[in-house]
């Protein structure tokens, strides 16, 4: 459905700290499903850990916030080069269930459960071959970009 060109548009990251590859599906204002190609040449394996690489769980939760800040940039038919910008402000009932590693395909999936004046909250989900990685509430506040 969009592809990283496509996904680049609606989000200000660029490699290294680009975390969505590709959008799968998405319906306007409900629920994006996209995801990760990890690869062992991600800068963080280096250190994270050099004899057995896992991905950290912040970038997990990171790509989880980017895969909903592109349902709600394009739900909004926003875009960062129009001066906003989508802030990670907040996670609740984060948990992390196992471990992902060189290889893995990670999908990201992010349902809105509220949108209150520019604040939204979504029930994020992240899985690898269906077995569900880690799980979080996700929250992330609309605000045009200061000058």
């Amino acid at each position: 459905m969009m592809n990283v060109e496509e996904i680049k548009e609606y989000l200000p990251q660029r490699y290294p700290f680009l975390m969505v590859d590709r959008v799968v599906s998405m319906e306007l204002g409900k629920s994006i499903v996209a995801y990760k190609n990890v690869s062992v040449n991600e800068p963080f394996f280096n250190g994270h850990f050099p004899d057995y690489p896992i991905m950290p769980g912040v970038m997990i939760i990171e790509a989880l916030a980017q895969a909903a800040g592109v349902l709600g940039f394009k739900s909004q038919e926003k875009k960062p080069k129009d001066g906003y910008l989508y802030y990670f402000v907040g996670s609740d009932k984060v948990r992390l269930k196992r471990p992902v590693v060189p290889g893995d395909q990670l999908q990201l999936e992010a349902t809105v459960i509220t949108n209150k004046r520019g604040i939204y909250k979504f029930a994020c989900r992240a899985s690898v071959g269906g077995v569900t990685v880690c799980e979080a509430d996700i929250m992330c506040a609309e605000r045009k970009r200061e000058q």
